[in-house]
């Protein structure tokens, strides 16, 4: 494989402080009664240059932490911060620049646009800001997420894999601060999953990218750096250097 060093890439040490953090994090849907606190007081940080998995039992509020922290939903109280913006502050304009500026997402359902080919759809979030494509960036991504001859084929032409790997070369295309990942690998098979969760580890420990990744797989979760457990919209515990096995046996203490 081509080197990032050849590409004129250059690794390093990831730089220091918070790629993202919750403060005291509440979400409550619906009211009195049928009122359902999906959020309850999380304070969390996500370090720059590491890959963090979350995860918890069905319900414990993963998904809900992650749109909070992306910007896609707002929290009934506390703070949510990309870098030292704090998302609270930003008026619809200013999310939506935060989200297509400094955010890259990878969805479990790849969310691509039907009608246009794979290379299309990779640089559609550098279309929509009317900025160039780094071409050599562009040219490394597809190389590396072995996809360099599938660039003129639309979505239903392509494999699930296939599909997932050209939504997370969209996710990385322009660079962005943070990269959420929201169950990337539900819809994929095991080889295919184990392709992705790969390129994502290399992509924080080469790249020195931030990803966070909302997962219920032990495995999966393996990959990250650390993993973060909620539990009926609490912080419980985290592991630092998971292994599958210690993954697995956390979760069943949560009923996972």
């Amino acid at each position: 494989m081509t080197s990032i060093e050849a590409q004129g890439i250059e690794p390093g040490a990831p730089p220091s402080g918070a790629a993202a953090r919750a403060v005291d994090l509440c979400k409550t849907y619906g009211k009195g009664d049928a009122a359902v606190r999906a959020l309850d007081g999380i304070s969390v940080e996500f370090e720059r240059g590491r890959f963090t998995a979350v995860m918890g039992p069905s319900g414990s509020g993963k998904s809900t932490l992650m749109h909070c922290m992306a910007g896609l939903d707002s929290p009934t109280s506390g703070q949510a911060f990309v870098g030292d913006q704090e998302i609270g502050q930003l008026d619809d304009a200013g999310l939506t620049q935060l989200r297509r500026d400094r955010i890259g997402f990878v969805f479990q359902s790849f969310n691509l646009v039907p009608t246009l080919t794979a290379a299309e759809n990779i640089t559609l979030p550098a279309d929509l800001a009317g900025k160039p494509v780094d071409k050599e960036w562009f040219d490394f991504l597809v190389g590396q997420l072995g996809i360099a001859d599938r660039l003129d084929h639309r979505p239903s032409e392509l494999s699930g894999g296939q599909q997932q790997r050209a939504a997370c070369a969209r996710a990385l295309i322009g660079r962005p601060d943070l990269i959420f990942a929201d169950e990337p690998t539900g819809n994929l098979d095991s080889n295919a999953s184990g392709e992705m969760l790969a390129f994502l580890r290399r992509s924080v420990t080469e790249f020195g990218q931030s990803i966070v990744m909302v997962t219920h797989d032990p495995r999966g979760a393996a990959h990250a750096d650390r993993v973060v457990f909620l539990a009926d919209g609490k912080l419980v515990d985290e592991l630092l250097a998971p292994t599958a096995d210690t993954v697995l046996e956390q979760m069943k203490n949560l009923g996972g």
